[in-house]
């Protein structure tokens, strides 16, 4: 049997993503995603090569069972919880991605121009993809922090330089969605 939910309404979600933020403050923690990847890496050795994984990742293993919660929602809500995998994608947005070649666009949840198996055979989606999780890993270590790290917890505790990293977030992503996409998809 198929169990089906719509998405929850910002005034139920919004809320509990508060009352967690609140949890952790009260608590002394900080959430942020991209800070699982340096303690993973530290559990598989990279300490050993760098000093920038020289850390007490004793102190981070709360957030790992955050991450692994996350795994677990997106299979439950992936698999169990959803109605189909189209998004709903305003029609000016879906006519300019088709006219992008995003064929899927409004039809799947993910463009399978960029996850389906046939992207490893063309080099240059191939390099669009190192690129772009190059500058994604940069940024967000640059940033001290991801998106989520940064309007979540960093907003959340009142901290300048989060407000700073996250007003960056949104320019780079206006500038790369009207700008940079349309001349890399042309």
């Amino acid at each position: 049997m198929e169990f089906i939910m719509q998405p929850w309404p910002w005034y139920v979600s919004g809320p509990l993503i508060a009352l967690t933020m609140a949890i952790l403050v009260l608590l002394g923690k900080r959430f942020g995603m991209s800070s699982n990847l340096r303690t993973i890496c530290t559990l598989a050795g990279a300490d050993k090569a760098s000093d920038f994984f020289r850390f007490d990742w004793k102190s981070q293993q709360w957030n790992l069972l955050v991450a692994l919660g996350v795994g677990i929602g997106g299979f439950i809500a992936a698999n169990y919880l959803t109605a189909n995998e189209a998004v709903l994608i305003h029609a000016n947005s879906l006519e300019e991605l088709r006219t992008l070649g995003f064929h899927s666009a409004g039809t799947s949840y993910m463009p399978s121009e960029f996850f389906a198996k046939e992207v490893f055979n063309d080099p240059y989606t191939i390099a669009i993809l190192v690129i772009g999780g190059f500058l994604v890993g940069f940024g967000a270590r640059y940033a001290g922090g991801c998106t989520s790290g940064h309007a979540i917890s960093g907003l959340s505790n009142l901290q300048l330089p989060s407000l700073i990293a996250v007003l960056g977030f949104f320019a780079g992503g206006l500038v790369m969605v009207h700008v940079l996409f349309p001349l890399i998809f042309r």
